[in-house]
Parts: structure tokens; sequence; C-alpha cells
């Protein structure tokens, strides 16, 4: 094969990144933060480790990436949302079933929950999540401002943009603790709730 058609067939270091994020997350889910060690992760994603530390100083570094990722779905959700038109309520009541379902995927429940985990004990992990929850409730508080009351004021505001974010990360809790949860009606009492939060 020519050199040039090897260069063709290299994947891209984009495509590298996600093949390593990948590989980190089923390392993680299936055996824990302290569990996935850089030789599984390289091991999980077909490369030496020699390789992951091209793309990754260490298992924060890719930590921040996975937390990255989410945000920016986050980011294009929101966005979306608020480029409806009409009434906000009702563009997440649409969106609201998928979020449930996400919320209770299980292997996403799992990665969460050992992530959290970790942060409890490891400052840069904490420091991770906490910069990135920092940055979804301004993505959030925005939004909801729409729906703001006058009589409201910046603390109740900030309370109750708090309990929705509660609300989204028990469910988490809730897909490893019931699985089994009858999704479409907890999906309606979460739209009468969250309206209630914001009206």
């Amino acid at each position: 094969m020519s050199d040039e058609a090897n260069t063709a067939c290299r994947p891209t270091p984009e495509a590298r990144r996600q093949q390593i994020l990948d590989a980190a997350c089923d390392c993680v889910r299936q055996a824990g933060f302290h569990g996935a060690s850089m030789a599984e992760i390289a091991k999980a994603a077909g490369l030496s480790v020699g390789q992951i530390y091209r793309y990754f100083e260490n298992k924060e570094a890719i930590i921040a990436a996975i937390v990255a990722q989410d945000l920016a779905e986050m980011r294009e959700k929101f966005a979306e949302m608020e480029s409806r038109p009409g009434d906000l309520l009702d563009a997440m009541t649409d969106h609201l079933p998928e979020a449930v379902d996400k919320c209770f995927d299980l292997g996403r429940a799992s990665l969460t929950l050992e992530v959290l985990a970790e942060a409890s004990r490891n400052p840069k992990v904490a420091a991770i999540l906490q910069a990135a929850d920092a940055q979804e409730r301004v993505y959030a508080q925005a939004m909801l401002n729409r729906s703001r009351k006058p009589e409201w004021s910046d603390a109740e505001f900030q309370a109750r943009c708090e309990v929705v974010g509660l609300l989204f990360d028990g469910m988490i809790i809730r897909a490893v603790n019931h699985p089994d949860t009858d999704r479409e009606p907890l999906a309606r009492v979460l739209i009468a709730t969250i309206r209630q939060l914001l009206s």
C-alpha cells in the first residue's frame, strides 16, 4: 500500500481522541475509575499506552474531555429549545421524555456515578465537575429566565432552577435503584412539577 493510501486510512486526531474516550467510558463503567488503568484503556482502544499519552496527559484529562462532550451536547439541546417559537415550557415538555430516557440509560448512569464517586475523593476531578456544573447552571438559568416571575428574588429564582437540576440528577440514581420505573407517567408528573416550579 502506498504512503498516500496509508495516510488516507489513518484516523484523524479527533477520531483517535473519540476512540480513546469511548474505550475509557467502557472501562470506567466496568471497573470503576481506579480499576480503569491507562493500560486497560489502551487495550480496550486497541492502542499502546504511549499512543494514549499523545492525546491525554492522564485520566483526569480524559474525564475532562468526557465532561466537555456532555456540556457540548447539553448546550446544543438548550439552543434547540430556545430557538423554538412559542412557550419555552412547551419546548421543555416536548424534550422531557427524551431527557428521562437519557437519565435512565444504565450505561450513562453508571459512568456518571463512578465519576461523581471519584470527585468525592479526588480534588482534580471535583474541580472538573464543579466547573462543568457552574457552566450548566449559567446555560439553564439563561434559558429559564424567560419564565421568571418579576416577584422572584435572585435567590428564589436560583433555588427553583436548582430544584429542576435536582430532579434530573436524582433520576440518574433512580436508574440504578429502580431501573424498571414506568417512564411515561414519570415524564408526565415531571412536566407538571417543572411547570409548577416555573409558574
